[in-house]
């Protein structure tokens, strides 16, 4: 076992991919000699050389049109896009060509593309840098998404995202980097959790909270911080964000009767709506009380300075627990 960071846990299942499959190539801005600006491709093409690890011009469309070339040329082409806010002059090429060349093609055609995109805030990051466009992704058939949040699940979901033949969305939570963890970089991808399976990563009773990326250690100290009161939540780490692992999720909801989801992205037309329609359609039955989303505003992503009013918090975290319990709660006032 290792104690890593989840940027250099990233590395090290990129280098894994790298040592195992000549035909993986990694691809995007300054993640050669510069390493990315997070520093997750640090050393890589020092190891492997500039024709597996490959700097590109500033043009996100132009980065995933040629991975979609090279997949289509039997590649396994990983992409990295410098911060979330960038993904749109890609967008295009993500859900027109890549998304739907598969269908298009009866089958014939596999695109095994994984897209690595640092998202959502709290660094005090410059506008366009602190986005969570997570929504328009899953929204697209054609697409796996998904979100770590840990470095022991990145190192081995990365493996797996660069593995899998479809093309993937794979979301690192960037105030996560720097986080450190233990990693088993001798474990077998054949024994790991499946890429489209959630984890229970608190057990509970009383209330379901579901989430992904950062929020996940927020949840967590939610959790403890509830133990104290005598509140018993069970948090789910949803990782994966298209196909949504229902299974776990009804599962919980149908021990504990309630449900709490927390993401960061804003709230119309956010993950959230998704989830509780669907938790409703196969749990309505075991509900005690109305789910409840706790999320960012719907609002552009605010300046550095505010981001803390933007972002869910612990206290915004458990006043939605204190709500789908039907508690007396301090931050909203309302006793309901």
């Amino acid at each position: 076992m290792t104690t890593l960071t989840l940027a250099k846990s990233l590395n090290a299942g990129l280098r894994a991919s790298l040592a195992n499959d000549e035909k993986v190539v990694l691809l995007g801005e300054d993640i050669g000699a510069l390493g990315g600006v997070f520093r997750v491709t640090d050393g890589l093409q020092a190891e492997f050389g500039a024709q597996r690890v490959i700097d590109t011009p500033l043009a996100e469309a132009g980065i995933v049109g040629t991975a979609i070339g090279l997949a289509y040329r039997g590649f396994r082409p990983v992409v990295e896009i410098q911060f979330d806010g960038f993904i749109y002059p890609a967008f295009d090429q993500i859900v027109t060509q890549l998304a739907k060349l598969h269908y298009r093609s009866r089958g014939r055609v596999r695109l095994p593309i994984t897209i690595r995109v640092p998202f959502g805030g709290g660094i005090g990051a410059a506008e366009h840098h602190s986005e969570s466009p997570e929504a328009y992704f899953a929204h697209t058939a054609g697409l796996r998404v998904f979100a770590c949040s840990n470095p022991a699940d990145a190192y081995v979901s990365i493996q797996q995202a660069i593995a899998c033949d479809d093309p993937v969305l794979f979301f690192e939570p960037k105030r996560r980097y720097h986080v450190k963890g233990d990693v088993d970089e001798s474990s077998d991808l054949a024994d790991a959790r499946p890429l489209t399976v959630a984890e229970t990563v608190v057990a509970g009773s009383d209330v379901t909270l579901v989430t992904y990326g950062a929020l996940v250690q927020t949840a967590r100290d939610a959790a403890a911080a509830a133990q104290e009161d005598g509140v018993s939540i069970e948090v789910i780490d949803l990782r994966s964000l298209a196909p949504v692992d229902y299974a776990t999720v009804a599962a919980s909801v149908r021990r504990t009767g309630r449900l709490v989801i927390a993401h960061e992205a804003q709230q119309q037309g956010g993950l959230g709506a998704e989830i509780v329609a669907s938790v409703v359609e196969r749990c309505f039955e075991f509900l005690e009380a109305a789910p409840v989303r706790i999320t960012g505003h719907d609002i552009p992503y605010p300046a550095a300075k505010l981001e803390k009013h933007h972002l869910p918090d612990l206290d915004r975290i458990l006043d939605g627990v204190d709500r789908a319990l039907g508690r007396p709660n301090s931050l909203s006032g309302v006793e309901l």
